[in-house]
């Protein structure tokens, strides 16, 4: 140490590009330990498990009691409520089953790779979670007539690209007030308490958007007469190809299917492994714009295309849908391909949407499976002779 001053600048770089030959770093591995995704096979859950479910932590898991928890409301509201969670929970409670995605999800397969959490295509999850709606909650406090913006604090506290601060981010009023938008104050996941990890005890859920706007540990809702312009707000969660543009800001989920991988996986390069014949393909497809309207799957990495079956259950218009169909397999190696179009026109596309962030980037699913020749009857010899009958 030559005793010079060190400050927040110094241990927090700004956001960068990984190089043309640069590896995923010991800072993205770190990342990668500490949140991690849906294991492809767990498409198979219409609801995912917690423990499968996606997480993303962008600083600690804070230490929360809930005996002592408190939300406050208030801000430029009639009045100000400050609830414990069993006042929460002695208000009517509803459930919504709702697709959650990181909107990072697929930033890892971007050329140049911006350098952050290394999501493939897992940052994905459904849960049923049970709370109190919001809408109800600021008709209760009163919105004054200049209140344009909700924004909603969690109780996790870091440092990112040099700025200090909580975990804030807000909703326009429009947004957080609407009953038909179903946003939530949960305290429940899958009809359990909040696990930790996923914002114990309580938590914004906002339907449709990307998770950042899903605030996690929440404790306070401010009622703002201007648009909250903080850190994640106006730096992070922006869609920019140059550093200097100010970019449009990240919300509703673009349309994306995933495909189960079929068969059985190579454990270094899960490269699946299937036989020639009828192979079952499933998976799940959502979008934020609207429902998911049509999915398709391709064998030949995109140059043909066959439309799967699409189940959509119109209780849970928040959450993904299912999609199935049959493929028939032959010999050699096969790149599936498996994409989604929504109803109001998006479809995913085959060339990944370049961002500085790497968000938003909704590039179809490519699973690489090797179909091998079915396993050959030994011929009888001389030696042997033929098989003994049944």
């Amino acid at each position: 140490m030559d005793g010079s001053p060190i400050g927040l600048g110094d241990i927090s770089a700004p956001g960068r590009l990984a190089g043309p030959e640069e590896g995923v770093t010991a800072q993205e591995l770190g990342l990668a330990t500490r949140n991690h995704g849906l294991p492809l096979e767990a498409l198979r859950y219409e609801v995912t498990p917690p423990g499968l479910h996606y997480v993303l932590v962008h600083y600690d898991i804070p230490a929360t009691d809930p005996d002592t928890w408190r939300l406050t409301v208030g801000g430029r509201t009639l009045r100000t409520l400050t609830l414990d969670l069993a006042a929460l929970r002695a208000r009517p409670a509803v459930t919504r089953r709702v697709t959650l995605e990181c909107a990072g999800n697929g930033r890892a397969h971007l050329a140049p790779r911006p350098v952050s959490q290394p999501w493939l295509v897992e940052a994905v999850g459904t849960a049923d979670w049970t709370g109190v709606p919001l809408a109800a909650l600021l008709t209760e406090a009163g919105t004054a007539e200049e209140a344009v913006e909700a924004v909603f604090t969690g109780a996790d506290h870091g440092v990112e690209r040099g700025v200090e601060q909580d975990y804030r981010r807000s909703l326009p009023l429009t947004t957080a007030a609407d009953p038909a938008r179903d946003v939530l104050v949960a305290y429940e996941m899958n009809g359990a308490p909040l696990p930790p990890q996923h914002g114990s005890p309580l938590r914004l859920v906002v339907p449709g958007w990307y998770g950042m706007a899903h605030v996690k540990w929440l404790h306070d809702i401010t009622l703002s007469a201007t648009p909250y312009e903080g850190f994640q707000q106006s730096a992070a969660y922006r869609v920019r190809r140059a550093a200097a543009e100010p970019g449009e800001p990240v919300t509703l989920m673009a349309p994306r299917a995933l495909m189960a991988p079929p068969g059985f996986p190579d454990f270094m390069s899960r490269t699946r492994v299937v036989r020639p014949g009828p192979v079952p393909l499933a998976g799940r497809a959502w979008s934020g714009h609207g429902p998911v309207v049509r999915v398709e799957v391709s064998e030949d990495g995109g140059a043909v295309w066959t439309d799967a079956e699409l189940v959509r259950d119109p209780a849970h218009p928040w959450a993904w849908a299912s999609w199935h169909t049959t493929w028939t397999a032959t010999p050699g190696l096969r790149h599936l391909t498996v994409r989604a179009t929504d109803a109001a026109g998006h479809t995913q596309p085959l060339a990944a949407p370049w961002n500085r962030g790497g968000f938003v980037n909704n590039l179809v699913q490519r699973v690489e499976v090797l179909c091998l020749p079915s396993p050959q009857a030994p011929t009888p010899t001389a030696a042997t002779g033929p098989r003994p009958g049944p």
